[in-house]
């Protein structure tokens, strides 16, 4: 039996953009949120109600996007953000997965999408299609071994290894080569690695190590004690 939806901010400067997906969500816990157009004047106001999903209209310019992003999470560490836009290319979604979005929907798409990617992101699941997300990664290993998540702490000797690894984007073969043990145990710690992280594919565990690396002045993700 699933369980209850998780509280969601929905946050937009357009008043239709936030009436529409209130309608989409009624029956479910939101809170809706309307910014300024531009960030300028200052911080955007966000509900005190905790949230673990953020639905991001994301129709601003990419600075006032980084801005507001940042603000959530500074105001909801925890959040997993969603967002919606007018398309789903590589030049629109590349930045928003860099910003930590952890899914993406198109506004033609949200009425079908909108639940079940909420229910996704809430799980510990990145909701973005295949292709786009498979290019990003690319990118990302072109550039060589993605850096190590930062402070190592709750982690195992071998889990840190295996870990290291798996952000080489090496096979299960390959790490149990190289660490010179059997596949089994190789995917007893990514599995373990997965549930730590609270993610379900290893492409999340290089999104989050590429998310630290590339947000440098916020706090290193911790770790389970």
């Amino acid at each position: 039996m699933a369980g209850p939806s998780p509280h969601a901010w929905v946050i937009s400067p357009h008043p239709f953009f936030i009436d529409e997906i209130g309608r989409l969500l009624e029956g479910t816990s939101v809170s809706l949120v309307r910014v300024p157009a531009r960030l300028a004047s200052g911080p955007a106001v966000l509900p005190s109600e905790p949230c673990s999903v953020v639905i991001l209209d994301a129709c601003l310019p990419l600075p006032s996007t980084e801005a507001l992003v940042a603000e959530v999470l500074d105001a909801a560490p925890a959040a997993r953000i969603l967002a919606i836009s007018e398309e789903l290319s590589q030049e629109v979604a590349f930045p928003l997965l860099r910003l930590g979005v952890k899914a993406i929907v198109t506004y033609v798409d949200a009425r079908r999408q909108l639940r079940p990617a909420i229910a996704a992101v809430a799980r510990g699941a990145v909701w973005v299609p295949r292709e786009i997300l498979s290019t990003f990664l690319d990118g990302l290993l072109a550039r060589g071994p993605a850096r190590s998540l930062p402070n190592g702490r709750g982690l195992s000797r071998r889990e840190k290894e295996v870990l290291g690894t798996v952000l080489e984007n090496l096979s299960n073969k390959e790490i149990a080569v190289r660490l010179n043990i059997s596949e089994r145990t190789v995917k007893f710690h990514v599995s373990n690695l997965l549930s730590k992280f609270s993610v379900q594919r290893r492409a999340d565990l290089i999104l989050l190590s590429f998310q630290a690396a590339a947000r440098p002045e916020r706090p290193p993700l911790a770790y389970p004690a």
